[in-house]
């Protein structure tokens, strides 16, 4: 898609707190979008803000204007909505250039937080979005939510759904079903409670691999304990951070795919669980209940360890249940967006932006 107007590409900066390598459904969107809007007319560089965020102190969001106060003024910044949502208002008045923000997820609705924190991010988040020229959001869920929580009007609202690659469908193990969930260990993934649905399980055969960067040490520990206190040690594996072609293995030897997030902007482990034709069982938290399909996946309230035991129990005992699930799993992925569809509508939005730049 080269620019063939003669004119020069408008110019952004995709601004990320942290590290862009890890591997989380987060950074994953903002690679994918980073390197592919120059193939939609836009010329676009990464620069790159302190990794405390959402959770800065007064040095970081020193180094963070200073960053933002460097860039030049005739171009559009596209904010992270890690960073944007908690900069605070008095720094983003001060940025020059104008901005589209992108949130993945409301910064208030992660969990863990104390009432005093969750009130404090949704008051700073609120008056961020207001600044921004326009909000990029992953998923109509979101789009609600801001609409109605966080008085962001609908026409400054765009949606891209994150894209989904195409993938060889999952051969599985067969005996004992490999259960797989896929994420960050952070409270907001909801580990603990999918370890309580599964123990009950324990006379069933099964395994199952979690596999995700840690996040969050202490959690990490005391995840450890819950499945030794459990008895699954046998059972359980916590695989950290793995490469995308690790991560490709081990889905291939998947059976059943679980997410018990607590909420989801998205749930872009999902749309990688259908495109191997996996039957899933999963929260409705958040934009999790829209991600997949009802054919494809079993659906119970997130936190709530009972629904998901019995959800899980009924895939482990019902193999016709199981391929049906696959099919529809498997139907619903190939019919997913791509990265594609995803970057050149944020490109469309840059553009709009910069346009009236040049005005």
């Amino acid at each position: 898609m080269a620019n063939l107007s003669g004119a020069s590409p408008p110019r952004a900066a995709f601004v990320i707190p942290g590290d862009l390598s890890l591997p989380t459904g987060g950074y994953g969107y903002d690679r994918r979008i980073l390197a592919r809007l120059p193939s939609y007319g836009v010329d676009v560089h990464h620069v790159a803000l302190p990794g405390s965020f959402p959770f800065p102190g007064a040095e970081d969001l020193a180094v963070t204007e200073a960053v933002l106060a460097g860039l030049d003024a005739d171009q559009v910044l596209l904010i992270d909505g890690l960073a944007y949502g908690a900069m605070g208002f008095d720094l983003i008045n001060r940025i020059r250039q104008p901005i589209v923000a992108l949130c993945h997820h409301p910064l208030a609705l992660e969990a863990g937080l104390d009432e005093a924190r969750r009130a404090q991010l949704k008051l700073s988040e609120h008056n961020a979005l207001a600044r921004a020229r326009h909000v990029i959001v992953t998923s109509p869920m979101t789009a609600r939510i801001l609409r109605e929580d966080f008085g962001v009007a609908e026409d400054r609202i765009m949606v891209a759904e994150p894209g989904t690659d195409r993938a060889a469908r999952a051969k599985g193990c067969g005996t004992p079903p490999h259960l797989l969930a896929v994420g960050a260990i952070v409270p907001r993934k909801g580990y603990d409670v999918l370890i309580r649905a599964l123990t009950p399980l324990s006379d069933r055969p099964w395994t199952l691999t979690i596999v995700g960067p840690v996040r969050d040490e202490s959690l990490q520990a005391s995840l450890e304990a819950q499945i030794i206190d459990a008895g699954l040690q046998s059972r359980v594996r916590m695989a950290g951070g793995r490469s995308d072609a690790e991560l490709d293995e081990i889905y291939s030897t998947a059976d059943i795919f679980v997410m018990p997030s607590l909420f989801e902007g998205y749930g872009m482990v999902l749309g990688e669980a259908m495109a191997r034709g996996l039957p899933i069982v999963c929260t409705t938290g958040g934009a999790a209940a829209e991600t997949a399909p009802n054919a494809a996946a079993l659906k119970v309230p997130p936190g709530d360890a009972a629904a998901f035991s019995t959800a899980v129990a009924r895939l482990l005992d019902d193999g016709n249940l199981r391929a049906c699930m696959a099919d529809a799993a498997w139907s619903a992925g190939l019919m997913l967006p791509s990265w594609d569809d995803a970057a050149k509508r944020i490109a469309a939005v840059l553009k709009s932006v910069a346009r009236g730049l040049e005005r």
